[in-house]
């Protein structure tokens, strides 16, 4: 079974260089974020990528998002920022806002699923951003469940859903569930809701007043 660790804030150098340790080995992690757990993974690591497919038995066509500790990391991964974009961001993250944005042509076919494009979220748990700033790395955002089962809200229940397929699991309370985020291909002209989610699509209209379903 996976390690959980239980946060503390006076032990969260030793829970980042850990996290570090993990994720430059090719590890899993599991974090909380605003909806659900997600499995993390060094997103340019194509082995790391490779195994939390295997895990999720997840079809390898289907592209991952990243996480990222905040907009400054976007050029890690995306070749550019539309203007929409950049309205959607400073109105709703962090938060349950997941961007399609033009990759870089160097990320992992697995990551992107080839579709020369990348969905970037700035969760609004700030543990997680935390520890993406420490480490200076985005990492994966995939929910952490089996393909076609439920997304999963508490460490106990991703450590028995897994078991060690991930090496590690950051206890931090419960994550308060409900709809997951909200996607927005923002690649498109006009944007285009993907996901209706945690974010109404009325909000989003607010902003960017064009978007199509």
């Amino acid at each position: 079974m996976g390690c959980i660790w239980h946060w503390q804030e006076g032990r969260a150098e030793d829970f980042f260089a850990e996290a570090r340790r993990r994720l430059e080995s090719g590890g899993i992690l599991a974090v909380p974020t605003e909806t659900y757990y997600a499995l993390a993974v060094n997103p340019w690591d194509s082995a790391a990528l490779a195994r939390l497919f295997a895990l999720k038995a997840r079809p390898l066509e289907k592209p991952v998002l990243v996480l990222i500790a905040g907009p400054e990391m976007l050029a890690r991964v995306a070749r550019e920022v539309p203007e929409a974009a950049s309205r959607l961001l400073a109105r709703f993250w962090p938060g349950p806002l997941t961007l399609i944005l033009p990759a870089l042509d160097h990320l992992p076919r697995l990551l992107t699923g080839g579709t020369g494009t990348i969905g970037v979220r700035q969760p609004r748990q700030s543990l997680v951003c935390r520890m993406m700033a420490a480490i200076g790395l985005p990492v994966t955002g995939t929910s952490a469940n089996r393909s076609g089962r439920r997304s999963l809200t508490e460490a106990a229940a991703v450590a028995r859903e897994f078991g060690a397929g991930v090496d590690l699991i950051l206890e931090a309370g419960p994550c308060p569930g409900g709809l997951a985020s909200s996607i927005v291909d923002v690649t498109a002209e006009p944007a285009r809701l993907v996901r209706a989610g945690a974010i109404p699509a009325a909000r989003l209209m607010e902003v960017i007043p064009d978007m199509r379903s």
